[in-house]
Formats: structure tokens, C-alpha cells, sequence
């Protein structure tokens, strides 16, 4: 099993969850996340307001708002979920994001006490 972890634009979100959805993945975490990559925040990343904490400073943008989502999956479903989110979010432009991709010794379903790839 491994979690897939993207951190995307937030105008993709539900574009991505719709996506992985169709492909039979409608579990996955998201939340809002704010950062920088190799650009440090470049100033016109966003085209909405900024809380004071992520103001611009000197080249660009202290940190930008993204979101991030994560799911776990059969090792054979790596490739369908990171092209999914790969097609979704690339724009070609800076900021479209990254995907790690990291092993899942095991999962657990608190519910039901099942473990491994039937807990997905």
C-alpha cells in the first residue's frame, strides 16, 4: 500500500476529488495548507485575497495558500491515481503543485478491525 500526497492549487480541488471519484477513489483526506516551492511565493500565484500572515514581501508572497490531499492505495493503483491528479492540475504554469508518493506499512479500520488493503 502507499499514500499518495498532492499539494494543489485550491481551484483544483474539486476538480481532483471528482476525478479520483469517477476513477473509484471517493475516500481522501484534504485539507488547506499554505507554503513555498522554489519560486518563494511568487506574487500573482494567487488571484484572491491574502490574510496578513501570508503578505507580500520583498520578491513575492511569504507563503502561498494550496491544498493538500492524501489517500492510500494498492501499490498497482499508484500510476491511475497520480496520472488522475496529474492531468487535473497541470496548467504548466509555476505552482501546479507536487505529488509524493511514500510506503503504507499498514492500515488499520478502527470500526471494524479489518487491516491491510481491506481496510481501505
Amino acid at each position: 500500500m502507499k499514500e499518495v500526497i498532492a499539494i494543489i492549487r485550491p481551484n483544483k480541488i474539486n476538480a481532483t476529488k471528482e476525478a479520483l471519484a469517477v476513477l473509484g477513489f471517493p475516500g481522501l483526506n484534504a485539507c488547506k495548507v499554505v507554503g513555498r516551492g522554489k519560486q518563494k511565493g511568487i506574487t500573482g500565484e494567487v488571484t484572491f485575497a491574502v490574510s496578513p500572515e501570508l503578505e507580500k514581501q520583498e520578491g513575492g508572497m511569504k507563503y502561498v495558500p494550496k491544498r493538500m490531499i492524501s489517500l492510500v492505495v494498492d501499490d498497482r493503483d499508484v500510476p491511475l491515481v497520480v496520472a488522475a491528479i496529474i492531468k487535473v492540475n497541470r496548467t504548466g504554469r509555476i505552482g501546479d503543485g507536487r505529488i509524493f508518493v511514500c510506503p503504507v506499512e499498514e492500515v488499520v479500520r478502527v470500526r471494524t478491525g479489518e487491516k491491510g488493503p481491506a481496510a481501505i
